[in-house]
């Protein structure tokens, strides 16, 4: 197992993250998984056995239920060197004081998920998407506060828009406050909206990224093919959402140059969507998740898994990004003067 420095930390965490959304199974999470605390930990001692030293949560995840698994199945005594990430900003009741990322909210969900993970300290304390009504300096200062309280060491941002993120980056530095040092994304090879701002952001800023549902929900596994109904235990067999699809045949072309690529290496589709990402320069950390040991085992062979270069080309050809305004215009005008944080996206379009 490779580590990396989450941003510009000194923190160091495997390539592949543990996922727990399938931990727990209440309200809208059990069409994801149920598995309980036996199940849980099972999956736990597998995946730090594999060296994996990360574990990621939300208290969302079956309404808080998630992170009481993981809890119970670490016993309240964590192996040495593992660590917790969770986040909080979703609703966890129905009062209007219930959700986003206000000072009462934060403080009170990071008390409260402390009490569900059985520990004194998160190591990664996320806010879990973008709150428009709350100022991000009341934010960024109660995440500043949860730091100083040492209840956290770390905390990082998940489902930002550039813009988003760069203003929270600008009130960290300006009030002294602490930055974030990841943020945890969407991104996939069905879905590289990343590369227009995220990505470049990361490298320049000097951020972690953490990529969610790398599978896309399980789409880009090798399971679901052309022209076939979502087979029987899967997410969208019981109706999952996300990612949206909004091309089908693209996603279709993907699969399948995924499942060639994985029958000429003897691999499973997901292995080579998977080592697609952790291969990209500005990606830290894949958090795999599953509902079976078999699952968690061939999601964490991907970390030995290298691709070549022409494999690579092949999956960025068949993947790559519209060149959206002003993209388009930068790729014809701009490529003589091009920096690093710009190649994470015009790179590929660049290579003869």
């Amino acid at each position: 197992m490779e580590y990396r420095l989450l941003g510009r930390s000194g923190l160091k965490i495997s390539t592949l993250t543990m996922g727990s959304m399938t931990f727990g199974g209440v309200g809208w999470a059990k069409m994801v998984g149920d598995l309980g605390v036996s199940e849980a930990k099972k999956m736990i001692d597998m995946c730090i056995d594999a060296g994996i030293n990360l574990i990621d949560t939300a208290n969302v995840y079956s309404s808080g239920e998630c992170e009481n698994i993981i809890g119970e199945a670490l016993a309240g005594k964590r192996p040495q060197g593992v660590l917790l990430a969770t986040k909080a900003r979703f609703g966890m009741g129905e009062g209007p004081n219930d959700r986003g990322l206000s000072r009462y909210h934060l403080i009170r969900e990071c008390e409260a998920s402390l009490k569900r993970l059985k520990t004194d300290v998160i190591d990664l304390y996320q806010v879990h998407e973008w709150d428009g009504q709350t100022p991000l300096e009341e934010t960024m200062e109660a995440l500043d506060t949860l730091i100083r309280q040492g209840k956290v060491r770390y905390v990082g941002c998940s489902n930002y828009s550039g813009w988003h993120i760069m203003k929270a980056l600008g009130i960290a530095n300006e009030h002294k406050y602490q930055r974030f040092i990841s943020q945890q994304i969407h991104y996939t090879l069905e879905a590289r909206d990343a590369e227009y701002e995220l990505l470049p952001i990361s490298i320049d800023q000097g951020l972690g990224v953490l990529v969610w549902s790398p599978l896309a929900g399980g789409l880009l596994s090798g399971k679901h093919r052309r022209n076939q109904a979502a087979p029987e235990g899967t997410r969208q067999f019981a109706g999952w959402t996300e990612p949206p699809i909004r091309d089908e045949n693209r996603l279709w072309n993907i699969v399948e140059t995924l499942v060639a690529i994985g029958e000429e290496r003897g691999v499973s589709a997901a292995q080579i969507a998977l080592a697609w990402l952790i291969g990209r320069k500005a990606v830290t950390s894949v958090i795999i998740g599953g509902r079976t040991e078999a699952q968690f085992r061939d999601n964490i062979a991907a970390a030995e898994l290298k691709l070549t270069e022409e494999e690579r080309k092949r999956l960025d050809a068949v993947s790559l990004p519209a060149m959206l305004y002003p993209y388009w215009h930068q790729l014809n005008t701009a490529s003589d003067r091009l920096g690093e944080a710009d190649l994470e996206l015009f790179g590929p379009h660049l290579q003869p």
